[in-house]
């Protein structure tokens, strides 16, 4: 049992440290698809039609994560970690200083670089260190990076636009990206450096390919993070014209989604490795239908609305988290590509979500609420189909 101590001191110190770098990432990645859509569209000068393609397209841009995913199984996780925040950081310091569409739109594609280099090589460094048995904790624990985004970040940031215009995040968040590459520099130990050989490549491609467990595993994250994108590219319009919030109340009213999320990936550090990862990815994916269903009955009342945007975070946040763990024992030789193939997924279904979800809008919210119900009954049936009882 003494052995284990400095062990669970270093991931203690290492969450300490990467969690907020969560955070400020997450922020940045996060602030420009769910509150603050209007008003970014509005300052450069494009429809919210056109800022939405922009945002698809920045998703598709996804398809290219399990090339980055191979940096950090070949050159080190601290390196990408590194590679991935300089990049963020100096996108960010680019629309700080020249505030147009072009900057911006570079930012999108540098955020979302840098989230799949950081991210992936992340959780595997984690599961590097982290028996299967004990990653639901320390899975959700540093997932709790995703919800401090909407719980502390984007509501600061909701005042910083309100009151001084669409251009005032950056130079904030710059300035932290800074503080977090010499953060992480000083606190991530490479303590491997796995070399993914062409062997073992062509062995995960083929597991990919064939085996139904991993197929439904990988996959999972893509669908249900299809029928959220789906939602989340409307939610500021939604929260805009039903209610009449406008930036600062919308930053505000976001932090129930982080409220939701913290929940959640508390839920799953606190319970998954007891009740199971598979039971509480079902679980978590039929509450999210049933939300998502009743949406749009609640379009009447703001509080009920936030219920309701509530438990759909809830569930959606619980499902995503618990099917982390089992992802990166999916091939523990390779976790980050693994983990990045998923984020491939994720950016597919993000990218035709986004793409749908702002048509389903104009012709009504009622089919934003229903469609994406449907795509949560569908993966409802993939998990308990598809993914391995004991898991």
């Amino acid at each position: 049992m003494s052995d284990d101590l400095p062990l669970q001191r270093t991931l203690a110190a290492q969450l300490l440290v990467t969690t907020p770098i969560r955070v400020l990432l997450n922020t940045a990645y996060r602030m420009v698809v769910y509150p603050f859509s209007p008003e970014f569209s509005r300052g450069l000068g494009i429809s919210p039609e056109t800022y939405a393609q922009l945002l698809a397209v920045r998703s598709g841009f996804g398809l290219a994560g399990p090339l980055l995913g191979l940096v950090p199984d070949r050159f080190g996780r601290r390196f990408a970690m590194v590679l991935g925040l300089v990049i963020f950081t100096l996108s960010l310091l680019a629309v700080a200083l020249w505030p147009n569409l072009y900057t911006f739109a570079g930012m999108l594609f540098a955020a979302l670089i840098a989230k799949s280099l950081h991210d992936p090589a992340l959780l595997a460094h984690l599961g590097d260190q982290t028996p299967y048995a004990q990653r639901g904790r320390v899975m959700g624990m540093s997932e709790f990076g995703w919800a401090g985004a909407t719980f502390v970040g984007i509501p600061m940031l909701g005042v910083l636009i309100a009151r001084f215009g669409w251009q005032a995040p950056f130079w904030p968040l710059a300035v932290l990206g800074c503080f977090a590459i010499f953060a992480l520099v000083w606190t991530i130990v490479e303590h491997r450096r796995p070399i993914l050989a062409t062997g073992q490549k062509s062995k995960l491609n083929w597991r990919i390919l064939c085996d139904p467990h991993v197929l439904a595993v990988l996959g999972l994250g893509g669908v249900i993070s299809f029928a959220n994108e789906i939602l989340g590219v409307v939610y500021g319009r939604w929260m805009e014209q039903a209610f009449g919030l406008g930036a600062e109340a919308r930053g505000l009213s976001v932090s129930v989604i982080g409220l939701a999320e913290l929940l959640g990936e508390g839920i799953v550090a606190a319970f998954a490795d007891k009740l199971g990862k598979r039971r509480m990815v079902l679980a978590a994916t039929a509450l999210a239908a049933v939300a998502y269903a009743a949406l749009p009955f609640l379009s009447g009342n703001v509080w009920l609305a936030l219920a309701g945007i509530f438990l759909v975070f809830l569930a959606f946040e619980t499902g995503i988290v618990a099917n982390i763990p089992i992802l990166t024992e999916l091939m523990p030789e390779a976790r980050s590509t693994v983990v990045s193939a998923s984020g491939m997924l994720h950016s597919i279904g993000r990218m035709a979500g986004a793409l749908l979800g702002v048509w389903l809008f104009n012709i009504g919210f009622i089919w934003v609420g229903l469609f994406a119900a449907l795509v949560n009954v569908l993966a409802l049936i993939m998990v308990w189909l598809g993914v391995r009882r004991g898991a």
